[in-house]
């Protein structure tokens, strides 16, 4: 199977200003993700920025790299623009590797975009939670599955919800049995329906949940769900996650 991962880049962290230069281990934190990614089976490695810095470090370390327009509403909308640029044929299989994942497993990425037919236009991956505080925190987002292992609904609600065990107003275990699923922000897209995802009808439980993978449900598409035991290493929010990834870096 061929596939193109093409990686979103901006500046637009407030927490980290100029995030995607950081420097790990002597290389821009782009430049580490992309390197990463092709671990992968890729055929191709892009980013997509909008940014003249982060333009000019991919080049200086060979990185191939598209410069975009800079009034995207979303990193989707940003891919589709470089998948266009490219001339990829509508049954090529594009992986969005967001910009600050330079721990990325490049298995999963394998394994995502796999599982990508004409019947099922995009998918992403999800792990067990396995803490009752993940599951009640609205930053870990949730995702509950079909038979066919196919996304039913995401939320940042606890999903399922667990009518008698949640009766509990000290809850200190998950109860056995019971294996809600963290959503994990890796995509695949067949290159047709990235295309069409930009005009697709918003959802209202898009803006509610400020997730915008619920505009391909409330749509109708199928958005098929790799479920791995691995819990993958972080990718860099905060200053102490950018510690964490130097460390790795450094050893």
């Amino acid at each position: 199977m061929s596939f193109t991962i093409i990686i979103p880049a901006r500046m637009a962290s407030t927490r980290l200003p100029d995030k995607p230069l950081a420097d790990l281990g002597g290389k821009p934190m782009i430049v580490r993700v992309a390197e990463r990614a092709a671990m992968s089976r890729a055929s191709r490695i892009v980013v997509a920025t909008d940014h003249a810095d982060i333009f000019a470090a991919c080049k200086a370390h060979d990185i191939a790299v598209h410069m975009t327009h800079a009034d995207h509403p979303s990193g989707t909308d940003r891919i589709a623009e470089v998948a266009t640029a490219l001339a990829l044929a509508d049954d090529q299989v594009i992986v969005n590797v967001q910009g600050d994942e330079p721990l990325i497993d490049p298995e999963l990425i394998n394994e995502c975009a796999s599982l990508i037919t004409e019947q099922v236009p995009m998918a992403t991956a999800a792990h067990p939670i396995d803490q009752v505080a993940d599951l009640f925190n609205p930053n870990v987002v949730k995702v509950v599955l079909d038979s066919s292992e196919h996304a039913l609904l995401f939320s940042r609600a606890p999903i399922p919800w667990h009518r008698d065990a949640f009766a509990v107003s000290d809850l200190k275990d998950l109860p056995a049995g019971y294996e809600p699923l963290r959503h994990i922000g890796l995509y695949a897209y067949r290159r047709d329906f990235l295309g069409r995802y930009s005009s697709l009808p918003k959802s209202p439980l898009e803006d509610i949940e400020a997730l915008e993978q619920l505009r391909v449900l409330w749509n109708g598409f199928h958005i098929a769900v790799r479920r791995t035991s691995h819990v993958p290493q972080a990718g860099v929010d905060t200053p102490e996650d950018l510690e964490r990834v130097r460390r790795y870096f450094a050893v």
